[in-house]
């Protein structure tokens, strides 16, 4: 018996906007059900539908019904005795999902007596064995925190504890990890599965993430221009997609496993609810289109073995057996001939040596007085090649922002040295500062905020050949820089608000390159889009690197992308390096703990592997950068440090180790007193560690 049944739900807002197009699923208890699909396509909006949480003016039609019960029309009143007992949402921003103003045990309480006549008292007692069940150290004292006093993990795993309360049957997931990093996320994962088989709810897991879909559900439901494309069981959907879409987003994802080289995107982008194209909406972007295409919509099929699939060519595909890479054009990008020289013989563009970065923690709000030190960076050395991509990675907090601010102002720093190209910034007056920020330029993570929406693209991108003084030929060399970058130079009177996210990174990219720099620095230019939308970035940045004989620092929480993008990766942790070195070495046989817990807790879009693959879970949350450790900064967390003898613990305690060359390979250290290489992506839980 199903708890959840969905049948041709349709959800319609004012200016007769579709944004959910005849949706139909069913949930069964203790079954994972995941949808996926690019931002737009509906999912969101479905499960507001479910939870009856649209706006008013939204006409929701079709049926909703849970165990039987029928959910759409039903009174608010009666609905609010429904959500949070027998079916529960978990957002995807936490914070915004708390009262600020109360604890989290208050709320958590709160939770458990809207829905059981309880006391104060057993109501507080079942929000504290909630909070200790999702894994919150200390779930007594974190009781009586306020939300801003949580982490974002922690917050996660509140929500979490929230959701639970009354054992629902039915769990709601949007997106609950996508702003997490990678090793809070896989812990967040593991707490989800807990309250699952504490439950047994049935669970409907909306995400992006198709490594987390590969790894958590049973069966899968793809959407597109808010309707079902296809549908069907987890394995299938991943190793036999039979619809197009659905066969560019598993081409287009970069594999932590995989090799390096050119992703493949989707070119173009979803089409609006408010102009769908004729016939089949994926129709302009599908390699595979026919003039039957644009005729009339296909209808979700079934196809057998409980799959559906809307796709005039489903047929087709089954019988060439073809895959994502047969139907989507794989780019071809020309190498980069400086590479084919030795790395040592080549100049350095960017050096840092043992660069320091502390800010004072003050306190009092009239008479300020010092209380602290925030170690924000503390002692880190790296050095890029000309020509090369260095990915700078580590979870939040761990100090590469700071770092980056540190390159980009080119000011005199706290302590140590930043060289750029062959420049020393303790050195540089104040036209020496500007002429070599011509060589150095930056992408912002937000192309939205990084540009000036009451400018048109033509004068956001002409405005650093002003500023530098460059008058001839301005508007011809604008052309040039949108052609370089994938874009129309007839589209250069156009504001930013007038592109897509994928679209407005180009042109953020393209402001970066109109002073022909030597050196960018990109700051996550990729996490805000779509994984479709992301390759195409991705091969671009890949494409002007060799074409332009460019040199990255590439910052990035995505170990995905770095393995395709970069060259050598460092690892950072509280503010020190903890491994460094080329990617093939530090991703194949990571010798530093944290870089071996990084690496397994990135989901693979493989349903059998992620499902079988050791896990290396690390406790708790990052330590303040105010109050690190002595000794080894990862200590407190290191699933190694538990297994050292009494000697060998207190030389982590008392000796902070430095970044040493290992033996195995010329490019590959790593700051750990007792590194060991082993592999981890691909090492199963059978497999014994070597």
């Amino acid at each position: 018996m199903s708890i959840l049944q969905v049948k041709d739900l349709t959800v319609t807002f004012p200016g007769g906007i579709e944004a959910v197009r005849g949706v139909s699923y069913e949930v069964e208890r203790g079954e994972v059900l995941g949808i996926v699909g690019e931002s737009g396509s509906g999912k969101s909006v479905t499960s507001l539908a479910v939870m009856g949480l649209l706006p008013k003016n939204a006409v929701v039609d079709g049926s909703v019904q849970l165990h039987g019960q029928e959910l759409l029309g039903m009174k608010e009143d009666d609905l609010v005795k429904v959500r949070g007992k027998s079916i529960s949402m978990i957002f995807q921003d936490p914070l915004s999902a708390f009262t600020p103003v109360f604890t989290i045990g208050d709320q958590i309480a709160e939770a458990v007596r809207v829905h059981q006549k309880v006391g104060k008292d057993k109501a507080a007692k079942r929000a504290v064995e909630l909070l200790d069940l999702v894994g919150i150290p200390n779930p007594n004292l974190r009781a009586k925190a306020f939300p801003h006093e949580f982490s974002g993990g922690m917050r996660q795993r509140a929500m979490i504890a929230m959701a639970i309360a009354n054992d629902p049957d039915l769990l709601i997931c949007d997106e609950p990890t996508t702003a997490l990093d990678v090793t809070i996320q896989a812990q967040v994962l593991e707490v989800l599965k807990t309250a699952q088989q504490e439950t047994g709810a049935g669970i409907v897991m909306i995400t992006h993430d198709l490594g987390v879909i590969a790894g958590m559900a049973d069966r899968v439901l793809v959407m597109y221009a808010g309707r079902p494309v296809e549908q069907g069981p987890v394995e299938d959907i991943y190793y036999r997609p039979r619809m197009p879409y659905t066969m560019g987003l598993l081409a287009s994802i970069p594999r932590v496993d995989g090799e390096e080289g050119p992703l493949v995107p989707i070119d173009g982008n979803p089409p609006s609810p408010a102009a769908l194209p004729p016939g089949c909406p994926f129709a302009p972007r599908c390699p595979m289109k026919v003039d039957m295409c644009d005729d009339e919509e296909p209808p979700l099929t079934p196809f057998g073995g409980g799959r559906h699939v809307a796709c005039i060519r489903a047929h087709e595909i089954e019988h060439k057996n073809l895959t994502g890479t047969d139907v989507f054009p794989v780019p071809v990008i020309p190498p980069n001939e400086v590479v084919r020289v030795p790395r040592a013989e080549r100049p350095t563009v960017l050096e840092l040596d043992e660069l320091i970065r502390h800010y004072p923690l003050m306190k009092g709000a009239v008479f300020k007085r010092r209380v602290g030190t925030v170690y924000a960076v503390d002692g880190i050395s790296l050095d890029i090649a000309e020509g090369e991509t260095l990915a700078l990675v580590g979870e939040s907090g761990c100090g590469k922002t700071t770092t980056l601010q540190q390159i980009m102002q080119l000011q005199p720093p706290q302590g140590g040295r930043v060289v750029v190209l062959g420049r020393n910034s303790a050195e540089l007056d104040k036209a020496a500062r500007k002429a070599l920020r011509g060589d150095l330029q930056i992408v912002f993570q937000d192309p939205m905020a990084a540009l000036d929406p009451r400018m048109p693209i033509g004068d956001i991108i002409a405005e650093p050949l002003r500023a530098h003084g460059v008058k001839d030929d301005v508007r011809g060399k604008v052309a040039e820089l949108l052609r370089l970058v994938g874009l129309a130079p007839e589209h250069a009177e156009r504001y930013p608000q007038q592109f897509s996210g994928g679209q407005r990174q180009r042109i953020g990219i393209a402001r970066a390159l109109a002073l022909e720099p030597k050196l960018l620095v990109l700051d996550e230019p990729v996490s805000a889009l779509d994984v479709s939308i992301q390759a195409g970035v991705i091969n671009l940045l890949e494409e002007l690197k060799n074409r332009l004989g460019l040199s990255y620092l590439f910052v990035a929480h995505d170990l995905a992308v770095v393995r395709h993008l970069a060259d050598r990766v460092a690892v950072m942790y509280l503010g020190r390096i903890a491994e460094i070195g080329a990617v093939e070495n530090v991703y194949d046989r990571p010798a530093h703990p944290y870089t071996q817990a990084l690496l397994s807790a990135i989901p693979l879009p493989d349903p059998e592997m992620e499902r079988t693959r050791k896990r290396i879970l690390l406790e708790g949350d990052l330590p303040s950068p105010a109050d690190p450790p002595s000794g080894c900064r990862f200590r407190t967390r290191c699933p190694k440090f538990a297994r050292l003898s009494e000697a060998e613990r207190r030389r982590c305690v008392d000796e902070e180790p430095s970044v040493a060359r290992l033996t195995r390979a010329v490019d590959h250290g790593a700051a750990c007193h007792y590194a060991e290489e082993i592999e981890v992506i691909t090492a199963s839980e059978n497999q014994e560690e070597e």
